[in-house]
């Protein structure tokens, strides 16, 4: 891999990280059209009934519509080959429904780590770990 194709894989992942910070759902969904291949493969910790691109479109949506203020702060990012692994601290305010649980008004915090791997510049496959026991703790919806 050339320097060339490391800073246009982290250009792409970027461009996706700001999407998501923006809360709009629709910036989010166009920017996943151009840096993300239409059949990406995507696994995660969510449940979905869709596949590519549309999977990562419906958890995008799915999460702003629960979580309006959603910031993912990018701990560290780190590039290696055709892969960008980012560490993750994801924050936000409960204000729409979410797995079955109507909006509490809680705040959210925690943590989560992406492997994501390019083909020409585009993402072509994600590995998501998402600490989903400790935003569901924080919601109330698992018991301490």
């Amino acid at each position: 891999m050339t320097t060339t194709e490391k800073e246009r894989n982290l250009a792409a992942f970027a461009r996706f990280h700001d999407a998501t910070n923006t809360g709009s759902v629709r910036l989010v969904e166009k920017t996943i059209d151009e840096v993300v291949e239409p059949d990406v493969v995507f696994h995660a910790p969510v449940p979905m009934d869709a596949t590519g691109a549309q999977a990562l479109k419906q958890v995008w949506t799915v999460l702003l519509h629960a979580f309006p203020d959603l910031r993912v702060e990018a701990e560290d990012v780190l590039a290696d080959g055709d892969k960008v692994v980012c560490r993750n601290t994801v924050t936000g305010t409960h204000q729409g429904e979410f797995r079955g649980l109507p909006p509490t008004g809680r705040t959210v915090s925690y943590r989560e780590i992406f492997i994501l791997r390019f083909d020409g510049g585009r993402i072509a496959e994600i590995w998501g770990v998402v600490d989903v026991l400790t935003q569901l703790r924080q919601l109330g919806a698992v018991a301490a």
